[in-house]
């Protein structure tokens, strides 16, 4: 049997797909289909495989299209921030906002914005029903119990500390992200002294410029003798947070755009907090009511929803409900893993919440929804960009932690293939699951919707289910092998099912997480 060490296990219902779906990307009535599974708990480890074998989630309904079938494949695709270089579109969209929050400047036009993966009413719309009767039906808490009863009661105490943990966390992440205004930078230069002017002994090709933005920070900290710029403490910070400033004939780095120095009388402020997405959490429960409200304005003005279909239960369900169970690990990132709102403040209110899961390999993108008053700043874009940088900044205390998901692209629909402009960028193959450069794999895309983009023919899922009696099952409060409980059934269709499980989770996850029967 699997050991759980210092947490609970994944708990999974499965619910094999049984009919078509209404396509939200180009509304096919019968067009999408998937299989899903709702999540009364999951470790953030078994996320990780999952979503590395086509699996996404929406609250707490994890679902994998079935590729081969569905009208609009949904294909799993990565960046990859730390050799990842801004475009020339990028550019403008980070110099757009810098010069929104220092001179106030509106550019003129519109500005079509790239949201993140609209998941809730789009890639699950035909799964509304099931998941609103197992969200009723799931009672999370009664099988918390019937598995503590059966497994170890080992790291009860930790799991108690959780939320002190989570809220130091918070705070010494917000520290770090701060605010738009990176004047505040922890980089460390040596600045003239105070009434003297340039220091003449400083080599040639430093320009006058850098050293009136060296003046404003040194006159700041003579303001703030404890350390701290704007909210920021500076000796909290790790000496490589931001790269050093990139010479004159070298293309700035994505840091160096995003964490410009501002004037000291900048016309607006731009904070970002990363904040635990958990009602536990102090900072998330104060700005509940504002972040819900930002919802609402959000899917009525671009998605056309009805006021009455934004409810503060769909808004609960889909976007703050999370299945991952916080974990701090010590040689993890400082804010830990698990499910996080990365709010977006302007001037003290919020324009923009990106919700997020920090993974052991990953930060994965669940949704974004800003204020449309704001869409001139693309803040769909921005946002992409500014959790590029959070990536990079969390790859350097866990190294392991080095990739952005997109969630999927869909080739077939325009309005998806944007995602495909942030290189470089992989493409998961829907049936060995390794990870192909996606400039390899749009060709075979334009010619047809569904493709395997390994190009061996010899190749295999690596983690295919091999030995499915070894499969877990949790069942009338108690765990065993499948192997064991296949014995107590006389269903040949519940063995098709969980075969059919077994196959799409892998190996590895069915000999960890526990598939629930009643």
């Amino acid at each position: 049997m699997a050991f759980w060490a210092g947490g609970s296990p994944s708990i999974v219902d499965y619910f094999p797909s049984e009919d078509f779906y209404r396509c939200g990307y180009c509304k096919n009535e019968s067009g999408s289909r998937s299989n899903g599974m709702w999540a009364h708990s999951m470790t953030v480890q078994d996320y990780q495989d999952l979503i590395d074998r086509g699996w996404r989630r929406s609250g707490k309904y994890v679902y994998k299209p079935v590729m081969n079938q569905t009208c609009c494949p949904q294909y799993t695709i990565r960046c990859r921030p730390l050799q990842f270089q801004p475009s020339k579109s990028h550019k403008k969209v980070l110099k757009k906002m810098l010069k929104f929050l220092a001179k106030g400047e509106v550019p003129k036009g519109s500005c079509e914005d790239e949201p993140m993966d609209s998941t809730m009413d789009d890639a699950v719309a035909g799964d509304f029903a099931l998941i609103n009767k197992l969200d009723i039906q799931c009672d999370l808490k009664t099988l918390s119990d019937d598995v503590k009863e059966s497994l170890e009661s080992e790291g009860k105490n930790s799991k108690k500390e959780e939320p002190h943990e989570l809220l130091q966390a918070q705070d010494s992440v917000g520290e770090k992200l701060g605010s738009g205004e990176p004047s505040h930078s922890v980089k460390v230069h040596t600045v003239p002294k105070p009434g003297k002017g340039a220091d003449l002994s400083k080599p040639p090709c430093r320009k006058a410029k850098e050293i009136r933005k060296e003046r404003k920070r040194l006159k700041r900290m003579q303001q703030n003798p404890a350390g701290e710029i704007e909210g920021f403490q500076a000796q909290g910070h790790p000496p490589s947070l931001f790269p050093p400033k990139a010479k004159s004939n070298q293309p700035k780095s994505l840091e160096d755009l995003i964490f410009e120095s501002l004037p000291e009388n900048a016309s607006h402020k731009l904070e970002v907090r990363l904040v635990p997405a958990s009602f536990e959490d102090p900072e998330f429960k104060s700005s509940f009511s504002q972040s819900f409200s930002l919802y609402v304005k959000y899917q009525v003005a671009i998605h056309q929803d009805l006021p009455d279909e934004c409810g503060k239960t769909e808004f609960t369900r889909f976007l703050c409900s999370s299945p991952l169970e916080a974990e701090t690990p010590p040689n993890g990132p400082d804010c830990g893993y698990g499910s996080f709102h990365q709010q977006y403040w302007l001037d003290g209110k919020i324009i923009a919440v990106g919700v997020i899961d920090i993974l052991p390999n990953c930060v994965s993108s669940v949704y974004l929804y800003y204020d449309p008053d704001y869409s001139f700043l693309s803040l769909g874009v921005y946002s992409a960009l500014r959790e590029i940088a959070f990536t990079r900044q969390l790859h350097e205390k866990t190294s392991q932690l080095s990739y952005y998901y997109m969630g999927f692209y869909i080739h077939s629909c325009p309005k998806m293939k944007y995602k495909g402009q942030y290189r470089p960028s992989d493409l998961l193959c829907p049936e060995t699951y390794v990870w192909v450069p996606i400039e390899q794999c749009l060709p075979s895309l334009e010619n047809s919707k569904y493709c395997r983009f390994n190009q061996d023919p010899e190749a295999v899922d690596e983690d295919r289910s091999t030995e499915p009696d070894r499969l877990q099952v949790f069942h009338k409060r108690a765990i065993m092998p499948y192997g064991v409980y296949k014995k107590q059934q006389k269903d040949p269709s519940e063995e098709a099912a969980v075969l059919q499980y077994a196959s799409l989770v892998g190996q590895k996850c069915s000999e960890r997480m526990l598939l629930f029967r009643n």
